[in-house]
């Protein structure tokens, strides 16, 4: 799915739910400014059948962004970004997905220096923001 030029995925066979790998790639894409204040996000029908995922899945995903403070939804105007999260907040999310990475590294049985260098090699990429 492409929203505002920025490609959001699924990986169906990761061992992170849907719901989560949608939850974290939309907050990353407010907390770095990439979607920015006031954007609208798409439909969760639209959105669903872009991803090829259930509509519960994202109206769970977008609840946990409202529940972040992230964006705001309003029946009939959709889901809007609310506002980039403070300094603070945004090291917490950071340490929450580093986390989350942590933990997905062990279940994919890697060492310490092996999700080490995988995020290395990822904050090289040119592909990042």
């Amino acid at each position: 799915m492409t929203t505002h030029g920025t490609l959001v995925t699924v990986n169906h066979a990761s061992p992170v739910p849907p719901y989560e790998q949608l939850r974290s790639q939309l907050a990353d894409l407010i907390s770095v400014g990439r979607l920015v204040q006031g954007a609208k996000l798409p439909s969760v029908r639209q959105l669903a059948s872009d991803l090829g995922l259930a509509n519960n899945t994202v109206v769970r995903a977008y609840r946990e962004l409202e529940s972040a403070g992230l964006v705001s939804t309003r029946r009939g105007s959709g889901t809007q970004v609310v506002a980039l999260p403070s300094g603070a907040e945004g090291r917490t999310r950071l340490a929450e997905h580093a986390r989350a990475f942590a933990a997905s590294a062990r279940q994919l049985g890697a060492t310490d220096e092996e999700a080490l260098a995988a995020v290395r090699h990822a904050l090289a990429s040119r592909e990042l923001p």
